[in-house]
């Protein structure tokens, strides 16, 4: 096996993809901390984490991240993940994460009663999530929100609130008073976390001029930067694998 640094993400089952994007893992079993910078990227992380083999397992909610944030990832740390949607907050977490922007809570140990036992490998522990996100699911959903969520993401976040609200049949005002509500922020800012999220994969192309709706190259550069802490050409170069959203875009 393997002494260096990985990770590795799974889509779940198509019926639970409104709520959630992916389950995954990461484990540094080297010797050495791994440095790496976490961007945002408008998925709302419920993390189950342990930093090393005889410590417990430590579970907490991750919030929204509006600007990036260099972390090391400790010898021996394991840590297993869900990545939800944002329409998830209400539906399957049934909670507020206003108070959670760039920032963490922690949960109690038996949270969703997940055991040791689900945590032994990643495909236990996607069968294990999945099994609980499926008996969660809601019966109903606002549409309005259902919709909202759908032309966010299929746009890219490049819709304007006022097309959405036009389209949802929802007032801007109401949109905004929900997401700073529920998420701690403005529908527009997270739209742009959201066309950030796109350019990566843009980038991970060795395309460093803006795909999306930027008004220029320079605002590229400066929206790249806000959010990931250098400028596309730095970042396409992913100098030690230490972006590690941007190193999963380039496997696929």
């Amino acid at each position: 096996m393997s002494n260096e640094f990985y990770y590795q993400f799974i889509k779940p089952d198509p019926s639970l993809d409104s709520f959630v994007e992916n389950i995954g893992m990461f484990h540094n079993p080297s010797d050495t901390a791994k440095e790496v910078v976490v961007m945002p990227d408008g998925r709302v992380d419920l993390f189950f984490m342990r930093f090393g083999p005889d410590d417990p397992f430590n579970i907490f909610l991750i919030g929204l991240e509006t600007a990036p944030e260099q972390r090391a990832i400790l010898p021996g740390t394991i840590a297993f993940v869900v990545s939800f949607r944002p329409i998830a907050v209400e539906y399957i977490l049934k909670t507020s994460i206003a108070d959670l922007l760039n920032t963490a809570r922690i949960l109690p140990d038996d949270f969703w009663n997940v055991t040791t036992d689900d945590l032994k490998d990643l495909e236990t522990f996607n069968q294990r999530i999945s099994q609980i996100v499926t008996e969660l699911l809601p019966e109903t959903i606002d549409e309005r929100k259902r919709k909202l969520f759908d032309l966010i993401y299929s746009s890219n976040g490049e819709m304007s609130v006022k097309e959405l609200s036009e389209q949802t049949g929802w007032s801007s005002r109401q949109i905004n008073r929900y997401f700073n509500q529920q998420f701690g922020l403005s529908l527009k800012a997270y739209s742009t976390i959201l066309r950030f999220r796109a350019s990566l994969a843009h980038i991970a192309e060795g395309k460093l001029f803006p795909e999306l709706n930027f008004t220029d190259q320079t605002h590229f550069i400066k929206e790249i930067k806000k959010f990931s802490g250098v400028p596309p050409k730095e970042l396409s170069k992913n100098k030690n694998d230490r972006f590690i959203l941007l190193s999963i875009l380039k496997q696929k």
